[in-house]
């Protein structure tokens, strides 16, 4: 299982010092949504040149414009590109049509989907990579939240998922039985006192 980190940061400089003490614990650096909307698909340039060894991921969210959103990002330097998977088909397809473009890969972020296992089989039909069970942070934040749900989506699912919505030192296990390609912290190394180290305890815990 793969180790993904989110970089919920603002600008490019805060993500450059985050991605260089958690790089050498972890094979995709993230660049989150609000990140991307603050610094620019600059920032994924910026990043992929100080981490050429890393998978780059670009979290855009595309909900239209599919394949002109994805090819963007892919000629910024990014590796993986997120479209919602609550978007229309052809926005998919179109995405998908950029991605091999370029020889990279479009992940379905399935966050506000009602039935994540039917969708998620729909999209990796029309090509994507893999897609993300995701709770996203207001969703975490609300009472009786909790990541076993996303946990049971993915397993029913039965194609390739990365698991995005509290993963931590105390759940990872758990997401790597699930059958998980890629665990997604963010929180979990960005709100500890030593990046490093806490992406260090992550990669620890992957068996």
């Amino acid at each position: 299982m793969q180790l993904q980190f989110a970089m919920d940061t603002l600008t490019t400089e805060a993500a450059l010092e985050l991605a260089a003490a958690a790089a050498p614990h972890v094979d995709i650096l993230e660049l989150g949504t609000p990140l991307i909307k603050a610094a620019g698909l600059s920032a994924v340039t910026a990043i992929k040149a100080a981490h050429p060894d890393k998978i780059v991921f670009a979290d855009l969210k595309t909900m239209d414009a599919g394949e002109l959103e994805a090819d963007i990002a892919f000629s910024a330097g990014a590796d993986l590109v997120t479209v919602l998977g609550i978007a229309g088909d052809s926005t998919i397809v179109g995405a998908v049509k950029a991605a091999q473009k370029h020889g990279k890969g479009i992940v379905a972020d399935l966050i506000g989907v009602p039935d994540k296992p039917e969708r998620a089989k729909e999209v990796v039909a029309l090509g994507v990579e893999f897609v993300e069970m995701h709770a996203g942070l207001d969703e975490q934040a609300e009472e009786g939240y909790s990541l076993d749900s996303l946990l049971t989506d993915g397993e029913q699912a039965g194609v390739p998922f990365s698991v995005a919505g509290g993963v931590s030192t105390s759940t990872i296990e758990a997401v790597q039985r699930s059958g998980a390609r890629v665990a997604v912290a963010g929180g979990a190394i960005y709100g500890a006192p030593d990046v490093g180290a806490a992406a260090a305890a992550l990669r620890a815990a992957i068996v």
